[in-house]
């Protein structure tokens, strides 16, 4: 099996390495996906994962990880690759105009290092045109942000980004981990769960 791998907003493939490393050693073949928000725009940036998952996986069988940013710019891109993966795995994954991304969308800062695809995050109007995934998917949510009198999320749990209500899609399933969205993918339990699911792929 091979694994396409997809990072953050801000982040870059070297977030996804011991996840990458995990997978690896179980057996799976990794491609590790590269972008900048800051850099491209969206349609660039979709053009070039689709054509990306294409060249990369061939006639493989594959599954696709994305965490936050990574999936939807996946959910945007399944529908035109030309082989779709037999899985998806999505962490932390905004999927609709997060509270986070609508209060920092204003600030000149925030607009200069995330870009286009920053300020597409808190547009529900896009969010909701995103097609949810016709493969097998899983959902990774955290809960280890802080709650409470000073919490922006109260008392919502939420990864420190993201409250976990953020990450719902209909009818997909969901889990619920002790991580912060930052370090989402470091999370042995769901390194394990993503290669036992992945297993029963293959038989």
């Amino acid at each position: 099996m091979h694994a396409i791998i997809i990072h953050g907003m801000g982040r870059t493939p070297l977030s996804m390495c011991f996840l990458a490393t995990r997978l690896r050693a179980a057996g799976i073949k990794i491609s590790l996906f590269a972008y900048t928000a800051t850099f491209e725009d969206w349609g660039v940036c979709t053009k070039k994962l689709c054509a990306f998952i294409d060249k990369r996986v061939g006639e493989e069988d594959f599954i696709v990880i994305a965490h936050s940013l990574g999936t939807v710019l996946t959910r945007a891109v399944l529908p035109t690759t030309c082989r779709k993966p037999a899985a998806c795995f999505f962490l932390a994954p905004p999927t609709q105009a997060c509270i986070a991304a609508c209060r920092l969308a204003p600030r000149w800062w925030y607009r200069l290092l995330a870009g286009e695809m920053g300020q597409l995050l808190a547009n529900q109007e896009f969010m909701s045109t995103l097609p949810i995934p016709e493969v097998p998917t899983k959902i990774y949510a955290g809960n280890a942000g802080l709650t409470g009198r000073y919490s922006p999320f109260k008392e919502e749990p939420n990864d420190g980004v993201l409250m976990v209500k953020e990450t719902f899609l209909p009818d997909i399933p969901f889990q619920v981990v002790p991580s912060l969205h930052t370090f989402i993918m470091n999370n042995r339990m769901i390194a394990k769960d993503i290669i036992e699911i992945t297993k029963k792929l293959k038989t």
